[in-house]
């Protein structure tokens, strides 16, 4: 069954997508890792890329006494960074057809559907917005009466009594978010780089059918990609220098299966 059939039929039978071998996120990965090692220089020039935005905006945020902010920011970096890997995928895409990769290449990947890719970023940064909205109603919720101070906010707010529900609520609703827009998104991205003739919403479509027919597969990736990038976060960003072009190109090979699996 081809790509074009399964956009047709999503809707009303996401059982006809193949379903993948329990392996697959430790291919994809072996896979990545040959990736960065035909390219280390442009993979880690693209991951330092990144890392110094993260440091930037980290920086500027606590300059402007808006240092709370931080936490809630870079949660929302897991729901945006999808799209910002366009560039990285493009390394793997390219080193599939046996072509080799340059800034150029990579920074015109996204020339390849630029209103495709344009509205799915805009689709990310909405959830990102909502993110940031559904976080600061949850602050409210818990800490209306006694907010901690902006002087040493994560320590008083640690040592809050209210600390342990805060950030189980938090969580569980970050986790449902994220866990929805990784659905939306895993293969949308790189099935837009490809097919400027599909519009979003028929890419998400796609995306979701496949990660519903592959649950159990989809989710060792989903923490996968979680663990990478929240170790970047964690390292201060740093980690996100060998971490992000990983995944980037984890998930091009994921796609990769996906086509092959329509065939």
């Amino acid at each position: 069954m081809t790509v074009d059939s399964l956009t047709q039929e999503v809707h009303h039978s996401p059982h006809r997508f193949a379903r993948l071998d329990n392996d697959a996120p430790t291919r994809w990965m072996m896979a990545a890792w040959d990736d960065m090692a035909a390219a280390p220089w442009l993979s880690m020039g693209w991951g330092t890329l990144f890392a110094g935005l993260g440091i930037a905006l980290s920086v500027g945020l606590h300059l402007a006494g808006l240092g709370s902010l931080i936490p809630a920011a870079m949660a929302g970096f897991f729901l945006v960074a999808p799209i910002l890997t366009v560039g990285m995928m493009d390394i793997a895409r390219r080193r599939s057809l046996g072509q080799s990769s340059s800034w150029r290449t990579s920074l015109s990947a996204w020339q390849r559907n630029a209103s495709g890719l344009g509205g799915m970023g805009l689709a990310l940064m909405l959830a990102m917005t909502a993110w940031l909205q559904i976080a600061l109603l949850v602050f409210t919720l818990f800490f209306h009466s006694n907010p901690p101070s902006l002087d040493n906010f994560i320590a008083d707010l640690l040592s809050s009594d209210q600390a342990a529900p805060f950030l189980l609520t938090g969580t569980l609703l970050g986790g449902i978010l994220a866990a929805i827009v990784f659905a939306l998104v895993a293969l949308a991205v790189p099935i837009l780089m490809e097919r400027s003739d599909l519009a979003v919403i028929e890419a998400m479509s796609l995306s979701v059918g496949f990660v519903w027919a592959n649950k159990q597969v989809m989710a060792a990736w989903a923490v996968t990609i979680v663990v990478l990038t929240g170790f970047g976060l964690l390292t201060l960003f740093l980690g996100l220098i060998i971490g992000l072009p990983l995944v980037a190109y984890g998930s091009w090979h994921c796609y990769e299966d996906f086509k092959s699996l329509c065939e």
